[in-house]
């Protein structure tokens, strides 16, 4: 089992499954390199539905060079609404070419602005918004550049092939890729985007936010310099952190952080309005009078959708962790032991592509391990570990130990996670372990990657397996 890299280690991904070495190469050389086709399950309505019981217009929207967030807001603003009334089932990749659906709420199909790099497409009227999951899930094709050792990948095709519980042996044997299309299995980690590619900070600000410490939360969105970010800005969140001066900040913070300006803002209005009141008396000078209160408007001056994912990054930071140390006991992944918790697949999942329900789980014991993996050989069961929240029931023997291990060393537990507003979380469980048919084609050096995922899974996470490389190169 080898290390992963470092900067994979500080959001909780501490090894790679495959032993094989890497091919490297460069990921994204252009947005077409990565082709993401998210696996539709919403139903619609036709276009010319009634707009009272079908309010929200759903367009299918391929974007070139997007992200998600960016787009539905630049959306938003060109039709003149609140970005609020646009929704999405899942966010993409920002460098790659993708497909997918998005609702607008209480706009004719007439309305419908062009803007460059998206083609909109409008397929139909709903009775609701789409939600966040409302997918099965995503099929990429994304072709790896310039690899440094080809040749690799068979091995590597073989190790994930052992780790989702098949017979890799013949693979193993030659350098030679399979012809056709083969299972493949690797942790179902949350990939480096899910933190920041270039800056992985969301677990940070999260776990602030989990523990209420509002301050170091905006603290570590707005300062926290990453050496990967242009040195202008390294040097705006290095001042941050230095001088805490709100308004000192704006002039240097780069217009292209708004995110992080209306953070400013909030709190340098809060500072003036408290400073007029009389109510900043008491305060620490270096906060400007400032108190818990205020950091928390800060944050709250941010979409809706990203406080969420604050909140998300640090239960997939805990996920992480906690995978990792299965890794590293020897613990299987494609199937339970006693003490862990499985659940069940969606009955409502296309027949060829298992999805796991997660509102349907078992704890597995002894009289019952022998059934469970009978069905999670058969994809009928997967084993799970905690996105924990406060309703989270932790596992017991061995797995449970591991669970309680991490949550202890991050100085959590389920009950931190009873907060307000956007912030609050009951949890879930996830699957630990993600399965793909894969089929890898090679061009020279270049390779070119077929498969598709389930909602809520990385494509990276599959990559890095080949690539064992610094995931931003």
């Amino acid at each position: 089992m080898r290390e992963a890299h470092p900067i994979e280690r500080v959001v909780g991904m501490a090894h790679y499954v495959s032993d094989a070495d890497g091919v490297g190469g460069h990921l994204r050389v252009s947005p077409e390199d990565f082709r993401v086709t998210e696996l539709e399950a919403f139903d619609t309505a036709p276009v010319d539905a009634d707009t009272g019981g079908y309010p929200h217009l759903v367009c299918r929207v391929e974007l070139r060079d997007w992200d998600t967030n960016d787009f539905a807001s630049a959306l938003s603003d060109r039709l003149g609404i609140s970005r609020e009334r646009v929704s999405w089932a899942g966010t993409k990749d920002k460098r790659a070419v993708t497909r997918q659906l998005f609702s607008v709420k209480d706009i004719d199909p007439d309305d419908v602005p062009d803007i460059d790099g998206a083609d909109i497409e409008v397929v139909g009227r709903a009775g609701r918004p789409i939600l966040f999951g409302d997918l099965a899930g995503n099929a990429f094709e994304i072709v790896v550049r310039d690899t440094d050792a080809p040749d690799n990948a068979a091995s590597v095709v073989a190790d994930l092939r052992a780790f989702a519980g098949g017979d890799a042996a013949g693979a193993s044997a030659t350098d030679n890729l399979p012809d056709d299309a083969v299972t493949v299995a690797v942790p179902n980690y949350f990939g480096q985007q899910r933190f920041g590619s270039r800056r992985p900070v969301t677990h940070e600000v999260g776990l602030a936010i989990v523990r209420e410490a509002w301050k170091e939360a905006v603290i570590a969105y707005v300062g926290n310099p990453h050496e990967r970010e242009p040195e202008a800005t390294q040097a705006a969140r290095a001042y941050v952190d230095e001088t805490e001066d709100w308004a000192g900040a704006l002039d240097r913070l780069p217009r292209a952080l708004g995110y992080e300006r209306s953070m400013c803002h909030k709190l340098v209005e809060n500072g003036e309005a408290r400073s007029a009141s009389g109510q900043s008396s008491g305060r620490s000078p270096r906060d400007g009078g400032l108190g818990p209160e205020d950091f928390r408007e800060a944050v709250e001056t941010l979409p809706t959708n990203l406080q969420t994912l604050f909140v998300n990054g640090a239960q997939s930071y805990v996920f992480n962790r906690i995978l990792s140390e299965r890794l590293e006991r020897g613990l299987p992944f494609d199937r339970p032991v006693v003490g862990d918790v499985v659940c069940f697949s969606d009955a409502d999942a296309p027949a060829d592509f298992p999805l796991p329900d997660t509102d349907r789980t078992q704890r597995v014991t002894e009289k019952r391990l022998r059934t469970v993996e009978r069905h999670c050989e058969r994809g009928r069961a997967f084993v799970t570990a905690p996105l924990v929240g406060t309703e989270t029931a932790l596992a017991d023997g061995e797995p449970g130990e591991i669970e309680r291990a991490v949550l202890e060393e991050v100085g959590l537990e389920p009950a931190d996670f009873a907060l307000p507003g956007e912030f609050d979380s009951s949890g879930t469980r996830r699957a630990i372990q993600v399965r793909t048919d894969l089929g890898v084609s090679r061009d020279g050096d270049d390779l070119t990657f077929d498969f598709a995922l389930p909602k809520g899974s990385y494509a990276t996470v599959l990559l890095r397996e080949f690539r064992k490389t610094d995931p931003a190169a």
